[in-house]
């Protein structure tokens, strides 16, 4: 056997050993095998279906200790999130803030500019049956009817609707009474409409009061005033068969509606013709506006949207005001068992 045959085994064998380094390092660096659709597919459907693992529940007395905030100023770890992780608002903290965020404008609303009483508008109603029951300490109804200067168009928050805000004036006042204030305003509708859900959405809720906003979106619509008073007319008689006081409340002064100066004046005086005939109060609100613009000289876009007809926040927090010292006047003082303008047959129950 000659040397170089008897090496050659050797020499393959140093060979393949000093290679598969070199081999193994050029796998590491190569780039991943394709992968086939189908495969890719699977991968994906299995990582999408792998369950949860749940984590047993704890005992009722850690879950309300685990819920319940706590004044430690430093909390455990354990009780700390990570703080790269958001964690979601639960709609409960929604609604706090924004009835949080609400308040805090709604008590610095009238400090930039005030609310002030216009001259020779203001007036008390005639409301014996909301007198009534708010003097004897029973439960008491408003509900405030109308179109979407009622149910808010243009404020920036619920809380600054007008029944809102005239809910929370009331409450106020008279912090021990019973005081419930609904919100039937529905955008868009004119009296014909309104009429059509009188009973549902008014008299079925048993009112002591009906607020019934009317008439702006039948100037708007060019609708002969006379058909509008007529249908008012009959509503009121209406409500006060199911034994509600009513106050109507005329058309918005904005540049929409005086766009129409023949049929908005005709307009408003019907409506106070409609509460003269009936003998219920009527709130002015289209010389409360205009009297803001010309006696106090508010620029119109102090108190009314881009849209030139829906009123702002401050708009409706000065409208309820108003009307709201209007209602309280009218039903006088009634405090520690005393009643002032109220009839002597009414009883009292409880202080206000």
């Amino acid at each position: 056997m000659t040397l170089r045959s008897y090496c050659r085994p050797f020499c393959c064998l140093i060979a393949m050993v000093l290679l598969m380094p070199a081999a193994s390092a050029r796998a590491e660096d190569a780039p991943p095998a394709a992968i086939s659709d189908s495969a890719k597919a699977e991968a994906s459907k299995a990582e999408v279906s792998k369950p949860e693992v749940s984590k047993p529940a704890a005992p009722a007395a850690e879950r309300s200790a685990q819920a319940a905030p706590t004044d430690a100023a430093t909390p455990s770890a354990s009780a700390t999130p990570p703080s790269n992780q958001a964690q979601p608002k639960s709609l409960t903290d929604k609604a706090i803030e924004r009835v949080t965020r609400a308040a805090r404008v709604a008590g610095g609303i009238f400090s930039r500019v005030p609310c002030l009483p216009p001259k020779g508008v203001t007036k008390s109603f005639a409301l014996p049956h909301f007198v009534h029951k708010l003097a004897a300490g029973e439960p008491v109804v408003i509900v405030a009817f109308g179109s979407s200067s009622t149910q808010g168009y243009g404020t920036s928050s619920p809380e600054f609707t007008y029944p809102n805000r005239l809910a929370a004036q009331l409450h106020r006042k008279y912090p021990t009474a019973d005081i419930t204030v609904i919100n039937r305003g529905r955008g868009g509708e004119e009296a014909a409409q309104m009429m059509k859900r009188l009973q549902s959405e008014v008299t079925d809720m048993k009112p002591d009061l009906v607020i019934w906003q009317v008439g702006t979106n039948a100037v708007l619509r060019n609708v002969d005033p006379d058909s509008v008073a007529q249908l008012v007319q009959e509503g009121v008689a209406r409500i006060q068969a199911a034994g509600a006081d009513v106050v109507l409340v005329d058309l918005q002064y904005s540049p929409r509606v005086t766009e129409h100066p023949e049929g908005a004046s005709k307009m408003v005086r019907l409506i106070h013709r409609v509460a003269q005939l009936r003998h219920i109060g009527v709130f002015p609100r289209f010389e409360v506006m205009r009297q803001w613009h010309e006696n106090q000289a508010l620029p119109i876009d102090s108190f009314v949207i881009a849209d030139g007809l829906h009123m702002n926040d401050w708009g409706y927090a000065c409208f309820a005001q108003i009307l709201g010292d209007d209602i309280i006047r009218s039903v006088g003082q009634i405090k520690f068992g005393v009643s002032v303008n109220v009839p002597a047959s009414v009883p009292v129950n409880r202080p206000m």
